[in-house]
């Protein structure tokens, strides 16, 4: 039988910011022709599914649809929606629009002045004032959310400043500490499996980065594949306490045949 599902990183794994990664869309495209499910999950909050899934088959020949886009932002809008009743669903965000779009359809409304829950994702637009909102608003009783913990992003400047240090911020300032969703947390892996119908032992989750992607999968009790084509180094993880369940230099490596 196998694995019934494969979960998949984005950047780093399927593609290097907007170079591709060509052995990425061989992988995939064994997967679906095994008729096995996937499902890629990112850190991403600013990004709708829709734009994830036009980005890969425009720009990196990976033919999927919004389906098979897992974010942190629509993880974020389905564990709120399994706390929320319908009285307490008004939300204060500090996000873009993936964020934004995600929590809307989940029914959630946006208060600035009176919310349950404080939501902060990435934001490249972030200023004082939302700030000042979000930390009032935790401090009078709302519900602190991060979306993820990642301090830094890469981009054609250098490692600039994640959703996690913004994250952090607030919580200096209201001295909560927030429920986070995204990767290395097993909340977002949680949320993955309901959406795709499946248990953790059928599906193995794929990644670059130990410290996100493979945490996340042990975190959840999940075997997971790493592939050294972006952040982590073979040499580095190999001093872990738990190792990747499988590691590969390029995923033109994984034989199917025998997972």
């Amino acid at each position: 039988m196998g694995y019934q599902a494969y979960f998949i990183d984005l950047d780093g794994t399927t593609y290097k910011g907007t170079t591709t990664i060509p052995a990425a869309a061989r992988f995939v495209q064994q997967i679906q022709k095994l008729d096995k499910k996937i499902m890629f999950v990112t850190n991403n909050s600013t990004r709708t599914p829709e734009f994830v899934a036009d980005n890969l088959k425009t720009n990196h020949n990976i033919d999927v649809d919004q389906s098979n886009i897992y974010t942190t932002a629509l993880a974020t809008a389905d564990y709120l929606d399994q706390y929320a009743d319908h009285q307490h669903r008004k939300v204060y965000v500090i996000g873009e629009i993936g964020l934004k779009n995600a929590l809307l359809a989940n029914g959630f409304t946006f208060d600035e002045d009176n919310p349950d829950y404080v939501v902060v994702g990435l934001d490249s637009d972030v200023t004082y004032h939302k700030f000042e909102l979000a930390v009032l608003a935790v401090r009078n009783g709302a519900t602190f959310i991060g979306t993820n913990a990642d301090s830094n992003l890469p981009n054609e400047r250098g490692m600039v400043p994640g959703a996690g240090s913004l994250v952090k911020l607030v919580e200096y300032a209201t001295q909560r500490q927030p429920i986070m969703i995204g990767k290395p947390e097993k909340i977002i892996m949680q949320m993955a499996l309901n959406k795709i119908g499946l248990t953790q032992n059928q599906v193995v989750m794929v990644g670059d980065n130990y410290h996100t992607d493979i945490a996340a999968g042990i975190n959840v009790g999940m075997d997971t594949l790493i592939v050294y084509s972006g952040l982590s180094k073979r040499i580095d993880v190999e001093k872990e306490k738990i190792l990747p369940t499988y590691q590969v230099d390029t995923l033109d490596e994984w034989d199917f045949s025998k997972h």
